[in-house]
């Protein structure tokens, strides 16, 4: 895997969360419709619990992943990065829990968007094993101030 385009505080500028919800620490690549991510499961991650990362704090690390892709559209334009929320996950597909110290990568592809609504597609990989996979719909909302 190549050097990461942002990690560390720089991750800031195109998430909006922030510490202890931080759930992306590597952002690898990106383009308008596609974004590859990157997490190192912490034993102190607040979804880690008996060494293992939770489901929830998997699909949390997808649903960052998404943001990570529109924060990263955003940064293009120099705009800051928009505020997400989760409206739908379907055919998600959890094969395993990750361990503290493995290392996630997070492919995600945006397959349509209408009007602030986008569905994308998701892969978590651990060395080669596909950890995760599934879509979710993500609705992003408005700055304050900008009309749709």
């Amino acid at each position: 895997m190549g050097t990461a385009l942002f990690e560390g505080e720089q991750l800031f500028r195109l998430i909006p969360q922030r510490t202890p919800m931080v759930m992306v620490d590597a952002f690898y690549e990106g383009s308008d419709t596609e974004a590859l991510t990157g997490l190192t499961v912490q034993p102190d991650n607040l979804f880690c619990a008996d060494g293992q990362l939770t489901e929830p704090g998997l699909i949390e690390h997808i649903a960052q992943s998404a943001s990570a892709l529109a924060g990263y559209r955003a940064f293009r334009k120099r705009q800051p990065a928009p505020v997400g929320y989760i409206g739908e996950i379907r055919k998600m597909s959890l094969f395993r829990l990750p361990v503290a110290g493995e290392s996630l990568r997070t492919s995600v592809r945006i397959l349509s968007e209408v009007m602030n609504v986008s569905l994308l597609t998701a892969e978590t990989v651990s060395d080669g094993e596909v950890v995760a996979s599934g879509q979710m719909k993500i609705f992003i909302r408005e700055p304050d101030g900008a009309s749709a």
